[in-house]
């Protein structure tokens, strides 16, 4: 399969102080994909210690063509106690809408592979928004299988309301 003239000039940089408000931006484009609030400023802040500490806690990159960013992926890892290795999860991959379809979230996906297979992962995992299907084809078209799983979530309120008694 031939890359499209935009998935060819594609170059994947990693996020820095120079180009974080251009992370940011793309996160804003995602949230309002997906009608989500963005984040906030004191998110935006926690985002920019996280991710550019010297231990940061995600790793994040941006497509770019020529001077435009136009795509990026966020992972982190965890760990599968069953494989006894590192599992890369893929917390976001988006493509602004106007570069879809061009092979650019097929090469943001590749380099993220990339970064699992470099690191001797057991496995990579993500979740979809079950009404993303062209989200859904696309990991699929990919090899990726859907899990019969269901995913839980303790929001922050939750987590800080939670009666801790032991009984």
């Amino acid at each position: 399969m031939t890359q499209s003239l935009a998935a060819q000039n594609l170059t994947i940089v990693r996020v820095d102080d120079e180009n974080f408000a251009k992370f940011v931006c793309l996160i804003e484009k995602l949230a309002e994909y997906e009608k989500l609030d963005p984040p906030d400023d004191q998110a935006k802040n926690r985002l920019k210690k996280d991710g550019l500490s010297e231990n940061p806690k995600y790793e994040t990159y941006l497509g770019k063509i020529n001077n435009q960013f136009v795509s990026y992926i966020t992972f982190f890892m965890t760990y599968s106690s069953f494989l006894a290795r590192q599992t890369l999860y893929l917390e976001d991959l988006f493509v602004l809408r106007e570069y879809r379809k061009k092979g650019i979230g097929q090469r943001m996906f590749a380099f993220c592979v990339q970064q699992a297979r470099d690191r001797n992962c057991g496995r990579m995992e993500w979740c979809v928004l079950n009404w993303n299907t062209p989200a859904i084809n696309f990991y699929k078209k990919n090899g990726a299988n859907q899990l019969d799983w269901a995913f839980f979530r303790l929001t922050r309120d939750e987590i800080k309301n939670y009666p801790l008694k032991i009984r």
